[in-house]
């Protein structure tokens, strides 16, 4: 599976999405992550309201093989639920 993750600079829940996502990748065969840092891409919060199919306030916004989880919250519990996180 495939976790696209986009953030900024700056940001302490993008960091604690990568965290996360490091700690998956570290403990699944089948769990891979890319961060994209929007502002140095050029991808607006419109970009990914299009993409998410809904409002995008804030970042990190979080897509599981291209499935919009939402922000680090829904993003963990998503994890806790469906991939094992603090098992």
């Amino acid at each position: 599976m495939l976790t696209v993750i986009f953030g900024r600079e700056g940001c302490p829940f993008c960091v604690r999405a990568k965290d996360v996502a490091e700690q998956l990748t570290n403990e699944r065969d089948d769990f891979k992550y890319r961060y994209i840092d929007i502002i140095k891409e050029g991808i607006s919060k419109a970009d990914l309201e299009k993409s998410a199919g809904k409002p995008c306030p804030t970042v990190p916004q979080i897509f599981v093989d291209q499935n919009h989880i939402g922000g680090f919250t829904e993003f963990e519990a998503y994890a806790k639920e469906n991939l094992g996180l603090y098992k």
